[in-house]
């Protein structure tokens, strides 16, 4: 998302809160221009005694908070249900007026929070939607679960191959792929080294080999290929039995839960979003599948109008592309967001016709 300036409403009471994990500065600025500073800790008993001070504060009153993480979220979740009008501050625009307000790197949670004060009162918020309240809390767990398992699966497929195979057969690395790495995983757990190969003759390894490695090509010259690099491998003799194998296939068998769990939240993604109109309205674009569609609407929202003209701004497929587009992609990426309104609002129509 980027940062907008919004016209500052007349609020009579300015808060601003910098998070943290624990505790938190506050910064309350009264009608009269006084400023109240404390710190509280990240506490129900804490969140309580914010609570009624607010509520003793002349209204209305305006919150802003920089977003730490999730850290932001349970304290925001209660100012929203007392009624506070809440808003956030981009870091990169706190990071900015900082530097320019104080002419130097050094922060702490007081300066912070004169910081995310100033911005909030000139209006340099951004709209704060509580994804529980918004109801899309279970979608961006969803999302974040899936983002999660995916990262833990590059992190072992990476050691595999910079850590077991070099060591045990590091000539079938180039029979990998990552869309088919599933019987990979199975085919090194029954072969995790050259040697247990070589340990049998071809035709034993083929019979074996046949329904672990999945559908090829010419299948039997596949094996076959397969075969003969084996035989001239220089991975260690280590025995099948050995602790060092066992290890090996402990990572394969983590490795393949990765795969199936991931597999398994993309089709919980897709069956709980089909049907709806905005999920199916991003999918209709080509290269968008259920996880993206699922990112998509687990971090914007509701796309149908009229949420789609404010989630939508402009920049914001742009960003999802390319931190530094080239100057090409700014077209398409408009082009791209009308494709997708259009789309949104005549399913919309349909819908309503």
């Amino acid at each position: 998302m980027m940062t907008t300036r919004n016209d500052a409403t007349p609020a009579t009471t300015w808060v601003a809160i910098d998070i943290a994990k624990r505790t938190h500065a506050v910064l309350i600025e009264t009608p009269d221009g006084k400023h109240r500073r404390f710190r509280m800790n990240s506490l129900q008993e804490d969140h309580q005694r914010l609570v009624d001070l607010l509520h003793l504060c002349p209204a209305p009153v305006r919150i802003a908070f920089e977003p730490t993480g999730d850290c932001h979220r349970t304290l925001a979740y209660r100012l929203l249900k007392e009624g506070f009008d809440v808003c956030l501050v981009s870091s990169i625009a706190g990071a900015r007026y900082r530097e320019a307000l104080f002419n130097s790197w050094d922060k702490n949670d007081p300066k912070d929070a004169a910081v995310i004060l100033a911005l909030l009162k000139q209006g340099v918020t951004q709209r704060y939607a509580d994804p529980l309240i918004a109801g899309h809390h279970g979608l961006r767990e969803l999302s974040k679960t899936h983002y999660q398992i995916s990262l833990a699966r590059t992190r072992l497929q990476h050691n595999l191959m910079t850590h077991y195979l070099p060591l045990y057969f590091p000539e079938s690395e180039r029979y990998f792929r990552s869309t088919l790495a599933e019987w990979f995983a199975r085919f090194l757990i029954r072969f995790p080294t050259a040697a247990s190969v070589r340990a049998l003759s071809f035709e034993a390894f083929e019979r074996e080999a046949w329904d672990v490695v999945g559908r090829k090509v010419n299948k039997r010259s596949w094996i076959r290929e397969l075969y003969d690099t084996a035989c001239a491998s220089i991975g260690l003799p280590i025995a099948g039995d050995d602790v060092a194998i066992e290890t090996f296939r402990l990572q394969l068998r983590r490795y393949q839960q990765l795969i199936e769990q991931r597999e398994a939240l993309a089709e919980t993604a897709h069956r709980l979003l089909r049907g709806r109109p905005d999920y199916e309205s991003l999918r209709s674009i080509p290269g968008i599948g259920p996880v993206l569609a699922l990112t998509i609407l687990a971090e914007a929202g509701d796309l149908r109008p009229p949420a789609v003209s404010q989630v939508l701004r402009p920049g914001f497929v742009q960003v999802a592309i390319r931190p530094v587009p080239w100057p090409g992609e700014v077209v398409q990426a408009r082009q791209r967001q009308t494709a997708l309104r259009l789309l949104v609002r005549r399913d919309h129509r349909r819908a309503h016709a």
